[in-house]
Parts: structure tokens; sequence; C-alpha cells
């Protein structure tokens, strides 16, 4: 048997062993640098490409920028754009003045006391719009100056109200303010003495009818294989009548209640349930009335009631009016009055554009019909004169109502 003899001294063996590893690792070191600057070279072709991008997209830039700034019109074509982007904004910001109209014919009473204006303010500028007036104030029987009409006044003023919302039709759906004729020429609010409270919808006006289908109806085809498809709007089912020469369909503001309850909803029929729902009939959805039924087991009636504790018109009632400068004087009929000057501070959204169909009305709870200028024509009045120097009866004190 052939043995070998190792004649390597140890020393030369570890010699031999330090210098294999010497050169692996020398191999490892030149592969990791070879990788390192390959890498290097990569990264400094893609930042050196990235620049001339950014170089090229900066020249770009500048010539759109001098083109744009080029244009004599750019000012006012910023300022249009501004203005879009505000148009929102301004809508909900935007208040209405005309709504002053029914606001006078619910807050000034007429009857036997009455009280007519001189001059009138509004400021709408502030969180809650103010009206300031010079007034006069009669109670219609001698002495004619009775501060209990001005009590009277200033009481009424807790139990104003305001009411808004939107007419949907049966389906729910809101039916553009544009579409709703709520008035005759004369201003007045429509009115049944039976019914209530009503308006005109022109349900064949351009978008007016939120819930109408759209139906493809007399295809043919052409000789080149090309369609002709003609689009019409489907109407639900809605009892139409005229109204100056146009289509309407007359919408109730005011719910007609003993119609429309049923115990359980029936479709394709109007439905008023006790807790006030309505469904299935074009009619109006307040925002500030809420309705209630009240079912008699007895003799199976329903009583009907509505409460608006929302929407006061004016918020702080009685301490929402200041009454200043009281005095006596001489109407324009020549009779004694009690001449004053009010502010009164109102809710904002009376003002409102957002609230869509606003109106007002007074403490015995009901919209005044006609809310127009013909009912506040007899509103103004010139201002009562001084009392003359020997006029007794004008410039005493004493009167029914106290000072």
């Amino acid at each position: 048997m052939a043995r070998e003899i190792n004649l390597v001294p140890d020393v030369k063996y570890e010699m031999i062993r330090a210098l294999k590893l010497r050169n692996l690792i020398l191999f490892i070191c030149i592969v990791v640098a070879s990788a390192s600057v390959a890498v290097s070279a990569i990264f400094a072709s893609i930042a050196f490409g990235h620049q001339a991008v950014v170089n090229s997209n900066k020249e770009v830039l500048k010539t759109l920028s001098d083109k744009v700034n080029s244009y004599s019109e750019l000012s006012e074509f910023l300022t249009i754009k501004d203005q879009l982007g505000n148009l929102s904004a301004l809508s909900n910001n935007k208040k209405l003045l005309s709504r002053t109209f029914n606001l006078l014919s619910a807050v000034i009473p007429t009857g036997a006391d009455t009280i007519t204006i001189s001059s009138l303010n509004i400021n709408l500028s502030a969180q809650n719009p103010t009206i300031s007036f010079d007034a006069q104030a009669n109670s219609g029987t001698p002495p004619y100056i009775d501060y209990s009409v001005l009590e009277s006044f200033k009481k009424s003023m807790q139990y104003l109200r305001y009411d808004y919302g939107n007419y949907v039709d049966k389906n729910g759906n809101e039916i553009p303010a544009y579409c709703i004729i709520e008035s005759g020429s004369d201003g007045a609010t429509f009115y049944d003495k039976d019914k209530g409270y009503y308006a005109f919808w022109l349900i064949n006006g351009e978008g007016c009818n939120p819930s109408s289908e759209v139906e493809e109806v007399n295809v043919e085809t052409d000789s080149d294989d090309s369609t002709n498809i003609d689009i019409v709007a489907v109407n639900e089912d809605y009892a139409t009548e005229t109204y100056n020469d146009q289509t309407v369909v007359r919408i109730w503001r005011t719910p007609q209640s003993d119609e429309w309850y049923k115990e359980e909803p029936v479709e394709g029929a109007p439905y008023m349930g006790l807790n006030g729902e309505i469904s299935g009939v074009a009619h109006f959805a307040s925002q500030c009335i809420t309705y209630t039924g009240v079912k008699n087991e007895k003799t199976n009636k329903i009583k009907w009631s509505n409460t608006n504790e929302s929407c006061l018109l004016v918020p702080d009632g009685i301490d929402g009016i200041s009454i200043s400068d009281s005095s006596n004087g001489i109407g324009s009929s020549g009779d004694l009055v009690l001449r004053f000057s009010a502010t009164i501070t109102l809710a904002p959204g009376f003002y409102q554009f957002s609230n869509k169909h606003v109106l007002a009305f007074g403490p015995d709870g009901h919209y005044n019909v006609t809310d127009s200028y013909v009912q506040i024509q007899n509103i103004f009045e010139q201002r009562a004169a001084d009392c003359a120097a020997d006029d007794t009866s004008c410039n005493n004190t004493n009167n029914e109502g106290g000072n």
C-alpha cells in the first residue's frame, strides 16, 4: 500500500492558504468595483438625461409663459376666471331685497289699528339683516294716539314666521324654481279659499320635468347603414290646465290632507301619512313647517295641525324690535297719530337666495294672500307733522294706553 508523506512545512502551508484567500478577496473587490463603476455610469447617464429633459421643459415653459404674458387681455381673463370660481359662493351669499315687499305685508298690521311707514331703510350687510323705519300708529278711534297699538305691534314679533322649501314632483324630485309661477300679474299669491295656497308648474318647459323619461322612437335605417333616432320625453300622468296660454299643472303648497290621507301608501296614488309624509303627488316640501294628524278612533276623523318653530322671522321675539323717538303728531288726514322709529332684527335665512320660495306670515299663522305691491301701497304715508304750539289736544301726553 502506497503512503504519502507531506514534506511541506506548516508555515509554508499557512502561507499558501493566505495567498489563496488574498487572491479570492482581490477578485471579489475587482468584481464589486467593476459593478460599482457600471452602476455609477448608469446613474450618471440617467441624471444627465433627466437634467436634459428638465432643461428642455424649462425652455418650453418659458416659451409658453412668454406667449401667455403677451396676450393683452390676460388680466381680464384671470379676473373672469377667478369670478367663475367664486360663482357658487357668491350665489350662496346672495340676498334678495325684493322679499321686503312680502315681509312688510306680514309685519305691518292693517285694519282698525294701523301703522303706516314714512321712511324705510334695509341693511343686509350684517350677519342678521335689519329693517329700520319711521312710522305712525293710529288706533282708528278717538283719541287716536293709543300706545296699545304700538305695544301690540311689538308683541306680534314673537309670532311672525316664514317658510321656504322646494316644489317636488310625485317622485320627490325637485322642480327648478324657474318652472314655478307662484303669483298672478298683481303679485298676489295664488289662493283657493277652500283648499289653500298653490302654484302653477310649467311642466312642458325646458328642464322643468325632472322625472321625465327618455324614449327612443322612429328608428329608421338609411342606405348607408346609419341609424336615425328621435329622442322624445315622456311625461308622467298629470292633470294639466292652461294659464296665460301655457300648459301648467296646479301644485299645492297647502297639503290636501284629507284628500291625500291613506293608512298605507298606494302605488300611483297621492299619499299623506299622519306623520306628514307625502308621496305620489306633486307638492311643496317645506323646510320649516311640520304637519301631523291625530285620528279620533270614535269618529274615525283626522284632526290635522302644523307647527313652525325653526323659521322665526324675528328670532329674538319682542327683544328683536327696538322703539325710539315716540311722539305725538298730525297725520295726513288731520288725525292725531303716534310717531315712532323702529328697528327690527330679522332671521338671515329670510333674504338668503339659496332658500327658495320664501313667504312670510303674520301672527295669525297664515300667509298674507296679497303679498304684493297692491297690498303694501297703503302701508306708506307721508310722515306725520309736528304738533302746532297752540294745539293742546296734540300736545296732550294723556292717552288710553298710558305713556
